[in-house]
């Protein structure tokens, strides 16, 4: 049986650099993605979402126009296409780490150029053109900014700066590059067309989508964790527990010893077990979390 147009949520995912995380992180979060290779739809297991494989350069305007429902991008994207969207949820993940990336301004190492007012009457080479023009004319600093179709960081020693996205810093010190300013800090946002946000089926499953990559997104950084500890013992090892975490706590069937589960941030995971173990926690084991919901 064919489903109805308006039983679809049409969402987009970014192409490139950012579809593979993206596809790990659907999957993590229960919605299985069977990535297709080149394909431009690949299959989502859900019959009421239509998957569309776009550049995350052009995601915002596809979603603000109505071709599609909703789409993950980056929020450098957004504001670099003035697109007027509902903004759902940050969504803090990127190709290589957790953390935001940065459009900076960068010129050579041997540039004697220091600070971005000594780039009046200079050409700045970019691919975010919009964003870096207003930057330079919210400082009133006259620059010629032109577009790059790639390879930006090599263009430096041809034009006089470049503007060029960067999550470690890694290729622009490559590149034997300086950073002298920090265009625009960006994280991976999911957005929705205005008027699919007024529908009741798509909004729901937008909301729904949201609520199962967030979670998916916090079980990143945590772990289960659950032990055995004798009754007599249990105030020493809640004092060792974080003090945010509220544990479960259940009677065993030899009287004289409760279980105990917690989910507890990574990080301290291999300080903490230890310490358990020291202050009488017994049959202590640890396991990954898909989705955590808050």
């Amino acid at each position: 049986m064919i489903k109805m147009a308006e039983k679809i949520l049409k969402l987009g995912i970014p192409a490139g650099s950012l579809q593979k995380a993206t596809i790990r992180l659907f999957n993590k979060a229960g919605l299985t993605i069977l990535d297709s290779g080149r394909s431009y739809f690949p299959h989502i297991d859900d019959e009421e979402i239509q998957l569309i494989s776009l550049r995350a350069q052009e995601m915002s305007r596809y979603v603000e126009d109505g071709v599609l429902d909703a789409g993950i991008t980056g929020y450098d994207w957004i504001k670099e296409n003035d697109s007027d969207v509902v903004e759902v949820c940050e969504l803090a993940y990127s190709k290589a780490t957790a953390k935001p990336t940065k459009w900076v301004l960068a010129v050579p190492n041997e540039s004697q150029k220091t600070k971005p007012e000594d780039l009046q009457g200079c050409i700045i080479a970019t691919e975010l053109v919009n964003t870096t023009k207003k930057y330079f004319a919210e400082k009133n600093i006259d620059v010629k900014v032109e577009f790059s179709w790639g390879a930006t960081e090599v263009k430096a020693r041809l034009v006089d700066a470049i503007v060029e996205l960067t999550e470690t810093g890694s290729s622009i010190r490559a590149n034997n590059l300086r950073i002298i300013d920090t265009i625009i800090t960006s994280t991976t946002r999911f957005f929705a067309n205005k008027q699919a946000w007024q529908d009741k089926f798509k909004r729901e499953k937008i909301e729904n989508i949201a609520i199962l990559l967030t979670a998916a997104i916090d079980a990143r950084s945590k772990v289960g964790l659950k032990l055995n500890v004798k009754t007599d013992d249990l105030e020493s090892i809640l004092k060792i527990l974080p003090a945010e975490r509220s544990p479960t706590i259940s009677p065993l069937a030899e009287s004289k010893y409760i279980a105990i589960e917690v989910i507890i941030d990574e990080k301290v995971e291999r300080s903490l077990v230890p310490a358990l173990k020291r202050a009488g926690g017994s049959g202590i084991i640890t396991y990954p979390l898909n989705k955590v919901i808050h």
